[in-house]
């Protein structure tokens, strides 16, 4: 279906790149902690990533490289971000250095891409790794699964963690009920591309992107775990979350260090974790 949309990854290229230079403004993402030499994670993330030390990472769709960086702080012996954005890859790779992170890399190309990129670099990580806002701008979850079992050696995991597919059926934009709860915005079993139009920046929302149009889609839980599964790996634990890493509400309140969460009861999960493992030998 993606093949009926010929613009698909340039109106999200042009979407990203605009981005870029927004989150790293004064309303964007705060890097005072990566600047400070231990940049923060998210509550979740933090909680679940594990000990790092000495660890070859490969951090997929790594935007900004600020997960990245973290990461290398937390002291991983090498990280490898890889971006399909020419301006988040360069302005990752002046972060690192900022920072005076050399373990980090950041490398350009998509996630199909990423083994023509990384040659010689099949099995050779230790974890992969990719965080919230991932997976909806990828149209073959199969082939997504295939990338992070190339490069993982066995006995290597992945961590995943992203809005939990069941939240992304609301929007805003589709009106509020009442209580400023969302309002229906696709089904859950839509999979087809949409097409969404939002000027609004999710990070910085006083801006409004001139490239607001992108393509996205939704792959329910049971796409990700069939995915994961035919590409060979092990899914270890799955957890679901009542918060997610920004305001995809407008009626979310802060709840903790990076996260946002229902401001009464906890109406669905908002996030979704879990670590995947490569078989054989540790």
């Amino acid at each position: 279906m993606a093949d009926r949309l010929p613009d698909w990854r340039a109106l999200n290229l042009a979407s990203w790149e605009e981005r870029t230079a927004l989150h790293l403004g004064p309303r964007g993402y705060d890097l005072s902690t990566h600047r400070a030499g231990l940049g923060r994670l998210d509550a979740i993330v933090a909680a679940e990533l594990g000990d790092v030390t000495g660890l070859r990472v490969l951090h997929l769709q790594s935007h900004l490289g600020d997960d990245s960086i973290a990461i290398a702080q937390r002291g991983a012996a090498e990280v490898v971000g890889v971006d399909f954005s020419p301006a988040a890859v360069a302005a990752a790779t002046a972060l690192a250095a900022e920072c005076g992170v050399p373990q980090a890399r950041f490398v350009l190309s998509d996630v199909a891409g990423a083994p023509a990129a990384l040659p010689g670099l099949e099995g050779q990580f230790d974890l992969v790794f990719t965080s919230w806002g991932t997976i909806g701008w990828l149209p073959d979850l199969p082939g997504w699964a295939r990338v992070i079992a190339h490069f993982l050696r066995p006995g290597g995991a992945f961590y995943f963690a992203d809005a939990h597919p069941s939240a992304l059926v609301f929007d805003d934009q589709a009106g509020a009920d009442g209580e400023g709860r969302p309002g229906w915005f696709i089904p859950y079993f839509h999979r087809a591309p949409f097409l969404f139009d939002e000027p609004q920046d999710y990070a910085d929302p006083e801006a409004r992107l001139a490239n607001s149009r992108t393509v996205q889609w939704l792959h329910g839980v049971a796409d990700i775990v069939a995915a994961l599964h035919g590409a060979g790996l092990r899914l270890d634990a799955l957890r679901e979350h009542p918060a997610v890493a920004w305001q995809m509400f407008r009626s979310l309140v802060p709840a903790g260090p990076g996260l946002w969460t229902w401001p009464d009861k906890a109406w669905l999960p908002l996030g979704l974790s879990f670590r995947a493992t490569k078989p054989g030998p540790g």
